[in-house]
């Protein structure tokens, strides 16, 4: 480029040079001038091409040039060559991508910070019904009206997956997942669950059945073997202890087969069907009484915090259902002389209760996995304690129909507290019909 760019100023040198000798020549300017206006005409010409050689679509033919315009259409020439091979491969890179997402069997849908649809895949079309005629640029939530799906769109938490019917057909469940991305942009994925769906209503239905069938049965034989301790001598030692040990079993198949019951109940029925302002203070401190009560051998240090106004929107059975676990549960968990502290405050974030001990405390990798029905952390605690394994599944599931969350946290040899976390609109600003 250096070298063109002299040879140019060697050319203008020499143009003006001649155009000077000739002036001298014919005695007047003129040869002078004609010469820069030629000069000046033919790189005006050359510019003209250059523009209508940059605006054309394709660059693959530069004008014919001399000297540093040839050079420039040269060096342009290199550039939009490198231009077009970057292009390509990004359009390579685009293509199979686009192929990659539409191989796909699960719907991918990408929206931007407005809520309009963006881009979508094969899957999308099949499973939502989009056109892309005429729904790409349209309002995601004016093709997708479930009010559920709306309202998990404006809350913005997208910590759980949300499973709706598609909007092509009813019997067809979507889970949906949504990652954040850019300003504002979100990736929406969703994925064909019907047959889980219909497996886990098989499940909950099973467990809701056998349940109801082993009740009965459960009732008259404990009925029968209470009547055999009250008729069997005590010097029958051994007949004795094996109904005991009969009567001790059936007691605690009664109260898991009461369990699953009521969690199948929680499952399966609409939330609030009995809603009502709960006195929150006469519940914890009866709850208080009887852990008292239980724990008696144990002998227990319980301490109640709760304000005596304290009342909350609710269901109270299936409150104190929920609170009744947590309690329950600490003490279960609690040694000799242990420490338990039932607390309830109110905030602008909703109101809370914790319940919190000293005892031998959870391992962090088991808490996730604390609210699932059975799951225990160790087995070798289930003859100790002698529960079902379902108590906090039912309290997860009570404060899902509260609209709440249960919040856990332990520490090995410190001990464990959990927490309900109930929204603000749940309070009572002022004491009306009250339960409990």
């Amino acid at each position: 480029m250096k070298a063109s760019l002299a040879k140019e100023v060697n050319r203008i040198a020499g143009l003006i040079l001649l155009a000077a000798l000739a002036a001298l020549a014919v005695g007047h300017i003129w040869p002078l001038l004609v010469g820069l206006v030629g000069y000046i005409f033919w790189s005006t010409r050359q510019l003209f091409a250059l523009y209508s050689w940059l605006v054309r679509d394709d660059h693959t033919e530069p004008p014919d040039s001399i000297g540093l315009w040839g050079e420039f259409y040269t060096r342009l020439e290199h550039l939009f060559q490198k231009e077009r091979r970057a292009q390509e491969n990004l359009q390579g890179i685009i293509h199979r991508a686009q192929q990659s997402v539409n191989a796909l069997e699960d719907v991918v849908i990408l929206i931007d910070q407005f809520g309009y649809l963006e881009y979508w895949n094969r899957a999308a079309e099949h499973y939502m019904g989009f056109n892309a005629r005429q729904d790409l640029g349209q309002p995601l939530t004016n093709l997708v009206r479930h009010p559920g799906f709306t309202e998990y769109l404006y809350n913005g938490d997208f910590s759980e997956p949300l499973e709706i019917p598609s909007p092509v057909d009813d019997n067809r469940i979507l889970q949906f997942r949504v990652t954040e991305f850019g300003v504002g942009e979100q990736l929406l994925m969703a994925r064909d669950v019907t047959r889980l769906h219909h497996l886990e209503e098989m499940r909950k239905d099973f467990v809701a059945n056998v349940s109801h069938e082993l009740k009965t049965p459960l009732t008259v034989l404990k009925g029968y073997l209470e009547t055999l301790l009250d008729t069997v001598p005590d010097e029958q030692g051994r007949l004795r202890r094996a109904l005991t040990q009969m009567e001790s079993q059936s007691n605690r198949m009664e109260a898991l087969v009461t369990d699953l019951l009521l969690l199948s109940r929680l499952e399966n029925t609409d939330a609030d069907n009995d809603r009502q302002a709960v006195a929150i203070h006469g519940m914890l401190h009866r709850m208080r009484e009887n852990a008292l009560a239980l724990g008696a051998e144990k002998k227990h240090r319980i301490e109640l915090e709760i304000p005596e106004e304290a009342r909350l929107i609710a269901n109270p059975a299936e409150l104190e259902s929920a609170f009744g676990n947590l309690i329950t549960n600490a003490v279960k968990y609690t040694p000799d002389n242990g420490y338990i502290q039932i607390r309830w405050w109110q905030d602008d974030k909703g109101a809370h209760l914790s319940v919190t001990d000293d005892g031998v405390g959870i391992d962090p990798a088991h808490i996730p996995r604390l609210t699932e029905r059975f799951y225990r952390p160790d087995n070798s605690r289930v003859t100790q304690t002698g529960g079902t394994g379902l108590g906090l599944a039912i309290v997860k599931h009570v404060m899902i129909r509260h609209n709440g969350k249960l919040e856990i946290s332990s520490e090995l040899g410190k001990g464990s507290t959990f927490t309900c976390h109930f929204p603000p609109d749940r309070l009572v600003s002022k004491p009306t019909a009250v339960a409990g």
